[in-house]
């Protein structure tokens, strides 16, 4: 029986039963041959591992966790609202504020690292958005109302106006947010992390004559 475990164990690929969490049942036990030369069966084992069921988003958040303890932070949790391309993690507790960063970036950080621990098995993406205390939605409230400020002032006066970096989501706010503008349009210059929204009118800028 032993040896018809270590068998087992070699072809699914781990070192024992007992390391591996594995489960076996005999299916025959050996029968010794008559006289050593008559009869006799070896032994019959089926060792197998019941596969958990992936959670993606809770993988996430319990990757998120193991962050949070390592920093120090004890009291917080994380709310998971899954939705139909993936799910919303939420972090709430009283000391969290900080990991949001400069404008986010902290926060954005996170939820890429959070992204690659919920896609490291499936070969269907399972998009995670990553937010503490309602910070995506006021960011997303203050880029609105920065876009078409700037869009306003740009058909005013007749000139582009250039705004800070950002990344590709909060250019796509921008973006929308020029669009209800009338007179406005906007479009990103620069590379990379110096990539930017440039505001202005639809019909180019109005020089002024000296």
């Amino acid at each position: 029986v032993e040896e018809a475990l270590r068998k087992a164990c070699m072809e699914l690929g781990i070192e024992s039963v007992e390391d591996a969490g594995a489960e076996f049942e005999i299916i025959q036990v050996p029968v010794k041959k008559t006289f050593g030369l008559f009869g006799g069966n070896p032994a019959k084992v089926r060792v197998y591992i019941e596969e958990k069921e992936q959670n993606p988003a809770q993988d996430a958040a319990d990757y998120l966790m193991s962050i949070l303890k390592a920093l120090g932070i004890e009291d917080a949790s994380i709310e998971i609202n899954e939705t139909e391309s993936g799910a919303d993690l939420r972090i709430e507790g009283g000391s969290v504020g900080f990991i949001i960063g400069h404008r986010g970036e902290t926060l954005d950080a996170l939820q890429y690292l959070a992204s690659l621990v919920a896609n490291h098995i499936e070969n269907q993406y399972f998009r995670i958005t990553l937010d503490i205390g309602n910070y995506r939605d006021k960011r997303k409230e203050t880029l609105q109302m920065l876009g078409k400020k700037i869009a306003a002032k740009s058909v005013k006066i007749g000139r582009n106006n250039s705004l800070e970096p950002m990344n590709p989501y909060e250019r796509r706010i921008i973006h929308t947010a020029v669009q209800e503008v009338e007179g406005a349009k906007s479009w990103s210059e620069g590379e990379d992390s110096l990539r930017h929204v440039v505001i202005g009118p639809v019909d180019g800028e109005r020089y002024q004559k000296r």
